[in-house]
């Protein structure tokens, strides 16, 4: 059985071969294999964890295309549903250098959301040590009672869950529903990250501080702010601080979080209590975690960008070498 197991969207991202254009007025388009929460899982089997991907495709040319990519990356397929009523999701991305994302969503509805409850093998997820999830598959119904029963059928087997939200504003209904739920399955996660851009739509508040409080509060052990370029910020409680970035020319940022959730779980796993751990072994960690993100930039597309451990060992001994800064 994978050690690590991911659920949610699995998708084609169609990206522009053009920055700095609209979707519009892009030339032409990369198709390129996508989703969150599969990117991570094949940035963990990169990274030499055993995963597996549980979500929903359509009985397409593209979701066999999504199957087989998976496959070539060895994340287990077992529960990656063939679902007959309704096509793979589209993404159309508009790639810009400043870092920000551009995109338009073919989901009306997408195979992603059809996964139902009782496509969830309950027994399969209460044997995994880690389970990652986002709040994509909460948007409609029935993959967000089917991510409900995966998340609470791995906190009861034992597993460290861990949650990006991902927040994706154009996949929802309305703000009130993307908030409810990021927030209805915040306390069930071990490891929380969350990117700069997302953090005062999800916390209602700029200052970091008093998000930081509410979801410790909650129950998290470890949270972390990606920063973009500027690296990361990090609590457990106990230890805090800033881990910066690295300076490289970027390509396309698209999936550099997902790198760095995936780097960032494979130096966690060891670790049987996070709240220990303490500021010189987390700079280390976020480190590395930075390196991957700063490496997925490097070529468009997620999945054939995402590092292995050589490729993240070589650019940490490159000359630059930004350190942590433990927060007073």
């Amino acid at each position: 059985m994978p050690k690590a197991l991911c659920i949610g969207e699995l998708l084609i991202d169609f990206v522009s071969t053009t920055p700095d254009v609209t979707l519009a007025a892009a030339p032409g388009f990369v198709k390129a294999p996508g989703g969150a929460p599969a990117n991570v899982a094949v940035g963990l089997t990169k990274l030499g964890i055993d995963a597996g991907f549980i979500g929903k495709v359509g009985a397409d040319a593209f979701g066999d295309f999504l199957r087989e990519t998976l496959q070539q990356n060895r994340v287990n397929t077992d529960y990656l549903i063939a679902g007959e009523g309704s096509r793979t999701t589209l993404a159309f991305v508009a790639t810009r250098s400043d870092g920000m994302k551009d995109i338009t969503f073919y989901r009306h509805p997408g195979a992603d959301i059809q996964l139902s409850p009782d496509e969830i093998d309950a027994n399969y997820v209460q044997s995994t040590e880690l389970f990652h999830y986002g709040s994509v598959s909460l948007s409609h119904s029935p993959s967000r009672e089917a991510t409900l029963h995966a998340i609470q059928s791995a906190k009861s087997g034992g597993a460290t869950l861990s949650y990006d939200p991902n927040l994706r504003l154009m996949l929802w209904d309305n703000e009130n529903d993307a908030k409810h739920w990021i927030w209805e399955v915040m306390p069930y996660a071990d490891i929380v990250k969350i990117s700069e851009e997302e953090w005062e739509f999800i916390t209602d508040d700029v200052e970091l501080a008093n998000g930081v409080d509410r979801i410790l509060g909650l129950g998290a052990k470890l949270l972390v702010v990606t920063l973009g370029e500027r690296g990361c910020y990090y609590t457990n409680g106990s230890a805090e601080g800033y881990v910066d970035g690295f300076e490289v020319e970027v390509v396309d940022t698209l999936g550099a979080g997902d790198a760095f959730v995936a780097a960032m779980l494979t130096q966690l796993m060891p670790h049987a209590d996070l709240t220990s751990l303490e500021n010189e072994q987390l700079n280390v960690i976020m480190r590395y975690a930075n390196a991957a993100g700063a490496l997925a930039t490097q070529k468009v597309g997620v999945i054939p960008a995402l590092p292995t451990p050589s490729d993240i060992e070589s650019f940490l001994e490159s000359p630059v070498n930004p350190v942590g800064v433990t927060c007073p």
